[in-house]
């Protein structure tokens, strides 16, 4: 039957060391068994030690991949990654609105997992804007989720406020990513939906370098299981699984920085 299959589609940009970005998004997709695409928004030259060059791609460039994805595939479910700068952002958002390419899962990346901005502040206001009440399920991760919000995040009551500010955004369901500080032994996330439900997701902590892409593999976790019809709730816990064992069990590439596995 034409178009059976599920598609599923990454908005991000290429790593060239394939550890993050579209790559990770792709080698999760097949992972978990739909088929991806990619519309690339930027190019990084870089390896394990870390990046040497960036590109960003045309905001008409990235209107031509659009379009060509709408006139061929039937998109069940897209996620978003890097979005580089305003012109890009203001792009995504217009196609995401010209044509259904299903539920949208927004990886807001503003921010790095150890505190570095990411975007310049033209570019975070449009995101917050434009691209948060088009989410299906948002995934900031802690520092993403005190800036997006304004809230400090140190006791489970502000993680409550900062989940349910982000739906009042716009946002239809919410996973903050908690992070890991020292003396900790399992990293904790809390999750709040559209129907008013709400819980915490634990894992233990792994001492590891091998991170790279954790934040892209799990909202294209996500992706790809509301892509096979799994509800919000049921996308998310087995994300967070995914993303575990992918670091629990590391594949040694490159020497410094690498990918998390995952074939695990």
């Amino acid at each position: 039957m034409l178009n059976s299959f599920p598609q599923v589609m990454t908005i991000a940009g290429s790593d060239s060391d394939g550890s993050a970005g579209a790559q990770a998004d792709l080698n999760t997709f097949f992972a978990r068994n739909v088929y991806g695409m990619s519309i690339l928004t930027a190019c990084v030259a870089g390896n394990s030690y870390g990046i040497r060059a960036s590109q960003a791609l045309s905001p008409d460039f990235i209107d031509a991949e659009f379009e060509a994805i709408a006139a061929d595939f039937q998109v069940r479910a897209c996620k978003t990654g890097m979005l580089t700068d305003r012109e890009t952002i203001l792009t995504v958002a217009n196609q995401l609105k010209k044509h259904d390419f299903g539920p949208l899962v927004l990886d807001p990346v503003i921010i790095t997992k150890h505190g570095a901005l990411l975007l310049a502040d033209d570019a975070f206001n449009t995101l917050k804007t434009e691209l948060v009440p088009l989410a299906t399920v948002l995934t900031p991760n802690f520092y993403e989720a005190q800036k997006l919000t304004g809230i400090e995040l140190k006791t489970p009551a502000d993680f409550q406020a900062a989940g349910q500010a982000l739906l009042a955004m716009g946002a239809k369901n919410v996973m903050i990513k908690g992070h890991h500080e020292a003396g900790q032994s399992i990293v904790t996330d809390y999750v709040c939906l559209a129907d008013g439900q709400e819980f915490w997701l634990s894992e233990p902590y792994v001492e590891t370098t091998h991170i790279n892409g954790t934040g892209d593999s799990l909202s294209a976790c996500i992706c790809a299981e509301i892509a096979k019809g799994q509800t919000i709730e049921a996308a998310i816990k087995t994300a967070k699984q995914f993303v575990h064992r992918a670091i629990a069990n590391p594949i040694e590439v490159g020497h410094k920085y690498g990918p998390i596995n995952h074939h695990a």
